[in-house]
């Protein structure tokens, strides 16, 4: 509870920065197996050339927690215009009770082979925002408020500019 409160406290001054554009990594490799809540497999490539954000996580992670209200907002209000890939590191149980404790509505998938190694990260959480052409435009690793203004801007952004295409 501590964990999860002073990472809340934290996230009140800290939100993702954009990636400088001569920074930004290409994920290169889309071919990526999922699983969702229901077992059904979903591979990652359906969702190249969309905007996408990933959030790899867990339920016992405390920073985790923290940021998760911050994520259900985006989700809420940007689920139908980029694709959401919430990455559990837990079991299906803990997490199917976590979500419907905090009545989260999120696309959980579980992972059944290695992640793209643009997408890899020691630690978690890890959230990724990637543009339509691959390349990773926000990274995070640790809580952020990714409901922030400057979050909303960038997919605003990146949605503007994948519409003029």
């Amino acid at each position: 509870f501590v964990k999860v409160k002073l990472n809340q406290a934290k996230m009140l001054f800290f939100s993702p920065d954009s990636i400088e554009l001569s920074e930004r990594v290409t994920v290169s490799d889309f071919q990526w197996n999922l699983v969702d809540s229901s077992g059904k497999t979903v591979n990652f490539k359906e969702m190249e050339g969309d905007v996408i954000l990933v959030n790899f996580w867990a339920t016992w992670c405390p920073p985790c927690v923290a940021e998760m209200p911050s994520l259900n907002k985006l989700y809420a209000d940007y689920k139908d215009k980029i694709s959401f890939v919430f990455v559990a590191n837990d079991n299906v149980e803990s997490v199917n009770a976590y979500l419907k404790k905090n009545q989260y509505d999120l696309p959980v998938y579980y992972s059944s082979d290695n992640a793209p190694t643009a997408l890899y990260s020691q630690s978690i959480p890890a959230t990724f925002l990637i543009d339509d052409q691959g390349k990773i435009v926000m990274k995070e690793i640790g809580s952020s408020d990714w409901n922030s203004t400057n979050v909303r801007n960038q997919i605003d952004e990146l949605l503007a500019f994948s519409l003029a295409e």
